[in-house]
């Protein structure tokens, strides 16, 4: 029986939502793409719970492809189909999707330090102490993800290894995600955690005035109404119209991120709606966003989620990484003595009229021509998805579902 444990932790903070799709590398597009299909597929698992929904694919992304890459044999082949990595096509081998990853991460830092908002990634290794890494594994993770080596002792004092790592996660999250590890998810045979943290904060390009927030209806999934704080403005936006949906980009200052709400028609529509959530779907829907004079109207609110998720890996394939007698992550100490025995993730988002700190939107439809006389009204008084995506790199960075503003 092995003892020895891999405990992967995802974290996210978020606050806003990016705009449309740029051109980038080869490389960075497919990585991107298999990104953000493995967003929709764990929100496809995810969207069963009932209530609001909201999380980083991207935070997960990050943490599990450090974890992959030490992973081998029929472990790996199993990660990187649950997780979309495109490691098996042209151009795109183990090497370089570690180095294009690194890429877009080094992008979101260098981005989110120039002053306009805050954006930051961070991921640390969390080693037992005196525990035989492999050099070749530390040297990856560290150049491509900034993931250094970190030594603290899970055998002897497991609890002060806990606070240690929660102290990181809340420091890198500006006090947004405390106690992501609880207790007693570690032990003395824990050998190794891989965490993620992801932090952005940003002002919408154009604010919503305070004076013009009023409380209104906001109509819930089983037809009652609540009353919850309302904002609004009159202004250009990109926003297309679909038969049973329209869908609404807000950008943030500088225009490098935008959060997007997809709102179905029908007050109980976001049920139907969220089985057509693809990738195909959702690029095509972004491309039909048009320039569109509207009133919007969107709630207050703010919300916090955590997972384990360690069922819900399982059940999209990935199972050895899972098993103490059939997980190879001998590409991280030379022996197959880890497995993975927890994913748990964490996160916040707040928007209000001066911007957003962490969220999450998606879109769909096919662009409408309005009619010039009438101005058309986005009033997102219904149960609603939203999303995030990088501007750049196009991956989406948060994704959730308001059903009940709180």
């Amino acid at each position: 029986m092995k003892t020895g444990k891999v405990v992967l932790l995802a974290v996210m903070v978020l606050v806003s939502a990016v705009a449309a799709q740029t051109q980038t590398g080869n490389g960075e597009a497919m990585v991107a793409e298999g990104n953000n299909k493995f967003a929709l597929a764990l929100y496809d698992k995810l969207r069963a719970e009932k209530g609001n929904l909201f999380f980083s694919p991207y935070s997960i992304s990050t943490a599990l492809a450090m974890a992959y890459a030490g992973a081998k044999g029929q472990t790996q082949t199993q990660m990187a189909e649950a997780m979309r990595f495109p490691v098996r096509v042209k151009d795109v081998n183990e090497c370089k999707f570690h180095s294009v990853f690194g890429q877009i991460i080094k992008s979101l830092n260098t981005r989110g330090a120039e002053g306009s908002y805050e954006l930051a990634v961070a991921n640390a290794l969390w080693g037992q102490k005196g525990y035989s890494f492999l050099k070749e594994y530390l040297q990856l993770v560290e150049t491509n993800y900034g993931g250094g080596l970190n030594e603290v002792d899970f055998a002897g004092d497991t609890e002060a290894a806990r606070q240690t790592i929660n102290n990181w996660v809340q420091r890198k999250t500006k006090d947004k995600i405390k106690d992501l590890i609880p207790r007693g998810m570690l032990s003395s045979d824990t050998r190794l955690v891989l965490t993620n943290a992801i932090y952005f904060k940003g002002k919408w390009a154009r604010q919503f005035e305070k004076e013009l927030t009023r409380d209104g209806p906001f109509t819930l999934l089983d037809g009652q109404k609540i009353d919850v704080p309302m904002m609004r403005q009159t202004e250009e936006f990109r926003y297309m119209e679909a038969e049973d949906f329209q869908a609404l980009e807000m950008p943030y200052v500088k225009d490098e991120l935008s959060m997007i709400i997809l709102l179905p028609k029908k007050v109980d529509g976001v049920v139907d709606f969220e089985k057509k959530l693809t990738n195909e779907n959702l690029s095509r829907w972004l491309s039909e966003l048009h320039k569109q004079k509207l009133v919007a109207s969107i709630p207050r609110f703010k919300m916090a989620q955590q997972f384990g998720l360690a069922d819900t890996l399982q059940a999209m394939g990935m199972t050895d990484a899972f098993s103490a007698q059939l997980a190879d992550f001998s590409g991280m100490t030379g022996t197959r003595d880890l497995f993975i025995s927890a994913v748990v993730h964490k996160a916040f988002v707040d928007v209000n009229e001066e911007g957003t700190e962490a969220a999450a939107a998606t879109g769909v439809g096919m662009a409408m021509t309005a009619a010039p006389q009438r101005m058309p009204v986005f009033r997102a008084d219904h149960p609603f998805i939203f999303l995030i995506r990088d501007n750049k790199s196009g991956s989406i960075l948060f994704i959730g579902r308001v059903m009940k503003p709180e």
